[in-house]
């Protein structure tokens, strides 16, 4: 069944050779947050290697506080003259790419600490822990015109499609969670859908700067860092009434994490119990989707930020939910980041070379 994983795919008449996406994750190799060359040869390498759609790490755009590690690549500025070279190269190698653009809150940065001025919803990244200033109106309007600006610089620097993080706890999630949005504006509401209104006024802005025929992604989960176990839609109603807004707003794909992809996201549903994430939001919205979440090996990722190890697993799951439509791409992300010739490997069965990951991989750009 492997050849439904190298089907093409067109999203947004961008035309993908198959199903298979690099997932973004944050490598912190751009000291100042200017990529180098040799980040430019990271994202060549994996077009090289047979992915049909890569997601750079997160990038932030212009406005203090949108990133919280000063080894990020940054979307504005010195950053872009970075970026500049990065389109060339991938398509020089037959392959497709779109920066993530990644505003982090009030979520602080433990490992790679930088004195920063953090904003967010209500001052707080989670339930009772503050970090940094509550966001006014004219802080939220500034914030969006900034993520609209770096996206219209994506386009203009060549990128293929954007993508805009709002999972995993980080800004545009802090609106989402009743927990890190305790505004009493309009900004926020008893409903998900009046909590998706910030997201929702990003889509637009992010539309108009780019046009109608260029692709629009959003990350979106249901677990973030600060709560493994949360669930902002604990109902198939509910998952419609979070989505179609982003969707009505402009969104062309739901790239939508999980820590782990096979598992159902409503098991406690007959009928549609086997869907995850990407299938009940393909089904509720119509839109294309993105499955992603420890695809391609032993261990959830989660646990691997523990020290734990993972070697290569089946991929017989995820095909038969392929082939079933269950969703249209796949993200990869740590098979990636020690194997960049990780689809190529898998299209030609050479399973018997595909790499291990342990932690110590993330302290190389290979």
């Amino acid at each position: 069944m492997i050849e439904t994983l190298f089907r093409p795919f067109t999203l947004n008449g961008l035309k993908l050779p198959n199903r298979i996406v690099m997932a973004p994750m944050t490598r912190s190799f751009s000291p100042g947050g200017v990529p180098g060359d040799n980040v430019a040869e990271y994202y060549r390498k994996r077009a090289a290697g047979g992915v049909g759609l890569i997601l750079t790490e997160g990038t932030p755009p212009d406005r203090q506080g949108a990133a919280n590690d000063p080894d990020v690549p940054e979307f504005h500025g010195r950053g872009l003259d970075g970026w500049a070279k990065v389109p060339p190269a991938v398509h020089g190698a037959g392959g497709l790419i779109a920066p993530q653009l990644w505003h982090v809150g009030a979520l602080p940065n433990r490992r790679n600490p930088k004195p920063v001025t953090a904003e967010s919803p209500s001052g707080v990244y989670m339930p009772d822990k503050a970090n940094g200033a509550v966001m006014t109106d004219a802080d939220i309007a500034d914030t969006i015109a900034a993520f609209a600006r770096a996206a219209a610089d994506a386009r203009r620097l060549g990128f293929d499609a954007v993508e805009i993080h709002g999972a995993h706890g980080y800004l545009i999630d802090e609106f989402f969670w009743p927990g890190t949005n305790q505004r009493s504006d309009a900004w926020n509401g008893p409903t998900i859908a009046e909590r998706a209104r910030f997201a929702a006024e990003l889509l637009k802005a992010v539309r108009a700067a780019v046009g109608a025929d260029f692709p629009v992604i959003i990350r979106l989960s249901q677990w973030k860092q600060q709560d493994f176990a949360y669930r902002i839609a604990t109902t198939p109603d509910e998952m419609a009434a979070w989505l179609q807004p982003l969707a009505d707003a402009g969104a062309d794909c739901f790239h939508c994490s999980q820590r782990r992809f096979w598992e159902p996201e409503f098991p406690e549903i007959d009928g549609d119990a086997g869907l995850n994430f990407a299938g009940w939001a393909k089904k509720l919205t119509g839109k294309p989707t993105i499955t992603v979440g420890s695809v391609g090996l032993s261990g959830e990722f989660v646990a691997s930020y523990g020290g734990e190890a993972s070697t290569p697993a089946s991929l017989d799951n995820l095909l038969d939910r392929l082939a079933r439509d269950e969703f249209d791409l796949v993200a990869v992300g740590r098979a990636l980041i020690v194997d960049p010739d990780w689809a190529l490997k898998v299209r030609d069965g050479r399973f018997g070379e595909l790499t291990s990951y342990t932690t110590a991989a993330l302290g190389t750009l290979v």
